[in-house]
């Protein structure tokens, strides 16, 4: 597993997960902001970035394992004070896992665009992420044409962007082989009881409570193509309290459409309730 290590080593520790079909190139502004004062941690999931990318016979491309490494990674760097879980996409499923597991090693939560619980009852899965989770043709499209990466570059954005860094998006992903977890991911979205993962998925949301003393900032891209408003209602009924920021014409990646003034707004919620928390250790 590659990953960004940023910033003092005895800096308090930011955890940030990417989802899929992007990498830890979608929080380098973030680490940037960030790496003077935090410990930035930010791993590429295998299969994803700068990453291996075994084949099936070498790796399960399942949420169970994508929860296990990240406990492995966290144990290794022996990161024992109490981190800020920053989470976007397939990040949601993977870091609440693991949090709700370890509800006091949680200091704050940022939800960027994501979910931690069953898709809401009122929302449909997009017909073109069907069409690449449930058919063959929709997997052959991702891993010979790039299919799902490339779909993404194209209506994850709604604000302009840079070709350079659309291309970046897509740079680990450039051959068949280098594209299986990108066709995994899909493959391995819980819908119902029937699919692997989704026992895990309730047990989160079952446990998701234990985490609602946690500052909570929520930033919302409202223009999403999958994580739409539903999302976000369901993650109030979680966190009420949570500082919500809500970006009308933002879409799936928010923290690209957000800029640096998005950047800016978690900066200051991280620095100012980590100012708060070492107050009240002094105290």
């Amino acid at each position: 597993m590659h990953y960004l290590d940023e910033g003092p080593s005895d800096a308090p520790p930011v955890l940030m997960l990417h989802g899929n079909p992007t990498w830890s190139f979608y929080y380098r502004n973030l680490v940037k902001t960030l790496s003077g004062k935090f410990r930035c941690i930010v791993p590429d999931h295998i299969g994803c970035g700068f990453s291996d990318k075994p084949g099936d016979d070498k790796y399960d491309y399942r949420l169970a394992s994508r929860i296990e490494d990240i406990d492995t990674l966290v144990r290794r760097l022996d990161l024992s004070a109490p981190l800020t879980l920053v989470v976007h996409d397939w990040g949601g499923m993977i870091g609440f896992a693991w949090a709700v597991q370890n509800p006091v090693r949680i200091s704050k939560m940022v939800i960027l665009n994501t979910a931690a619980f069953p898709i809401p009852e009122e929302k449909r899965m997009p017909p073109a992420l069907r069409l690449l989770r449930d058919l063959r043709l929709g997997q052959f499209l991702t891993l010979r044409f790039n299919a799902f990466s490339g779909i993404a570059a194209r209506v994850g954005f709604k604000q302009p962007v840079a070709k350079e860094v659309r291309d970046a998006y897509k740079l680990p992903y450039d051959s068949p082989a280098n594209r299986i977890a990108t066709a995994r991911f899909v493959q391995d979205i819980p819908l119902s009881e029937k699919d692997p993962g989704f026992d895990i998925l309730l047990r989160t949301a079952e446990h998701l409570h234990l985490l609602q003393d946690k500052p909570c900032l929520i930033a919302w891209g409202e223009r999403d193509f999958v994580f739409d408003k539903t999302f976000l209602n369901r993650w109030l009924d979680y966190y009420p309290e949570a500082e919500l920021h809500r970006y009308p014409d933002c879409g799936h990646y928010i923290l690209e459409d957000g800029g640096p003034a998005l950047v800016d707004t978690i900066r200051k919620f991280i620095e100012i309730k980590e100012d708060s928390n070492q107050g009240h250790a002094r105290g």
